[in-house]
């Protein structure tokens, strides 16, 4: 009888032999730009798409929230009590600005959503521990003043990519109910060997600290989505950390998106009946 083999589900992690792999090996890894090869196009769109959304909805943008420059919210409010998601932007905490993502806001505001995007200063001027110090003084802001943008209701908080690494650091925040995680990466050990570190400069307390990975389960709902033509270290990331709340007994989903990529995954969020919209909805109970 043949012996049963227990691996990796497909496709593999190239992690398991990252002292093999050279210095651009490790780096193509994480390159999720190189990985996508429309990625160019997908990022013009994007940005042109987001630029029209926010200028046809500029009532509530740059409200700064600290004293940065970039320590500021864009705020799409559907209602006073309207459920609100939070959603942070990625770009590996040292490119993108909220002005970016605007566009994904789309599909949540027609559902009767509010949405705050808040702003956050980059690497190298700001050291990833005082990134994340800046996303929870947002989320302090957002539950003292909200209300006074018109936004009061239950706050799910999201991100993509590095975003979604700093969105599932404050699922714990006493003003978040829940969370939905895209495309994240969660543990920041194998970043510190690639070209990313080099404007990161992590330290091996920030890798304690701020891997997701590497720390206590927070029991809030958390939904952790990935496309199914993600770069095999950000699927296992996510496998990763959804195997780890599993194991805790904490509530949420792993959500796989067919056929998508690390940049079309978010045009989930640019329809009332994306994929992402609902999984936000299905967060607190429902369409509400």
């Amino acid at each position: 009888m043949p012996a049963f083999i227990l691996d990796d589900p497909r496709p593999p992690d190239p992690r398991r032999r990252w002292a093999e792999l050279d210095p651009a090996a490790r780096g193509a890894c994480y390159d999720n730009n190189a990985g996508v090869p429309d990625s160019a196009a997908q990022v013009a769109a994007r940005n042109a798409a987001s630029a029209a959304y926010r200028s046809a909805r500029a009532d509530h943008i740059d409200i700064p929230y600290a004293g940065p420059e970039r320590t500021a919210f864009d705020l799409y409010p559907a209602g006073a009590s309207a459920p609100c998601l939070v959603f942070v932007h990625g770009g590996y905490w040292q490119r993108n600005t909220r002005a970016d993502f605007a566009c994904f806001a789309e599909g949540l505001n027609a559902a009767g959503w509010s949405v705050a995007m808040p702003g956050y200063s980059l690497a190298p001027e700001a050291s990833l521990a005082a990134i994340v110090a800046e996303i929870g003084a947002s989320l302090d802001w957002l539950a003292a003043h909200g209300s006074e943008h018109g936004i009061g209701g239950p706050l799910v908080l999201s991100g993509w990519s590095a975003g979604a690494q700093l969105a599932a650091l404050h699922l714990g925040h006493p003003a978040v109910a829940a969370g939905l995680a895209i495309s994240g990466v969660y543990d920041l050990a194998p970043i510190r060997d690639t070209y990313l570190n080099d404007k990161l400069q992590l330290t091996d307390d920030e890798i304690a600290t701020l891997s997701p990975l590497r720390l206590p389960v927070v029991e809030k709902p958390l939904t952790i989505a990935y496309g199914t033509r993600e770069l095999p270290a950000l699927v296992h990331d996510a496998r990763n950390l959804n195997a780890l709340r599993a194991a805790a007994h904490a509530p949420g989903a792993l959500l796989p998106v067919p056929g998508a990529d690390h940049f079309s995954i978010l045009n989930e969020f640019r329809q009332p009946d994306g994929l992402l919209v609902r999984a936000a909805q299905g967060l607190l109970g429902g369409s509400r």
